[in-house]
């Protein structure tokens, strides 16, 4: 059933490349992971690549006893004692929010002769009870992030709000887009727009249209979640 929902979910980002007249090769499908077992992964293993953790913790226990092979993006909040569990181990780190963050991800990747790459998260809906930095921050922030030797900036991640009409969310995946092209004209050192990461399960469709190179599929694909687990 697993195989099924990531097939399905698959064909309707073809779909959405298809109306909006893009290459379905520019977008990535990352298969949100989270709180779900191994065995649920493995049944992936011959179709997909590409996954997603929000724990640091979960990210490294399942990186232990998968093959070596896939690629983990961290896209959960990230505490800074929590860096040292995944800076080897993941592929990318979507959800850079603050200058502090960012200098401890520089400290430990020189710890293991690395460049991580990281993507902003942007809180493009201005949500109270998000992460991210506010977009009219965002220019500035990327400047201040240009000096690190052991990360590089790779484009902006969003996490748009919870509705139940997709479209509501075009104007915030449109405006991120916008923000992505006025950095990535600014020519910033260090900093090279190339993924636009947005887009869940409720409305990855319509992000694609807008431009989305990531989309974060984790209900879509497993199932529904048990948190009390």
């Amino acid at each position: 059933m697993v195989k099924e929902n990531l097939f399905e979910v698959q064909k309707r980002i073809e779909a959405a490349c298809l109306n909006s007249g893009r290459d379905p090769k520019e977008v990535t499908l990352i298969a949100v992971s989270k709180t779900k077992p191994v065995s649920m992964i493995e049944e992936l293993l011959d179709v997909q690549t590409d996954f997603g953790e929000n724990k640091p913790q979960e990210l490294r226990d399942k990186y232990e006893v998968l093959p070596k092979t896939l690629r983990w993006h961290m896209i959960g909040h990230l505490q800074r004692n929590k860096i040292k569990y995944i800076i080897d181990k993941a592929c990318l780190i979507h959800s850079v929010d603050s200058l502090r963050l960012a200098e401890a991800i520089d400290e430990e990747a020189g710890k293991h002769g690395i460049v991580m790459p990281v993507l902003i998260e942007v809180n493009v809906a201005k949500e109270p009870s998000k992460f991210g930095i506010m977009p009219e921050e965002a220019v500035a922030f990327a400047a201040s992030l240009s000096h690190f030797q052991h990360i590089r900036v790779n484009g902006l991640m969003t996490i748009a709000p919870f509705v139940e009409n997709p479209e509501e969310n075009r104007k915030h995946f449109r405006n991120l887009k916008k923000l992505y092209v006025d950095i990535k004209e600014k020519n910033i050192d260090n900093v090279t727009m190339c993924n636009l990461s947005m887009g869940m399960t409720g409305d990855y469709e319509v992000a694609v249209e807008e431009g989305a190179t990531m989309v974060r599929v984790g209900t879509g694909i497993f199932g529904e979640r048990n948190y009390a687990v």
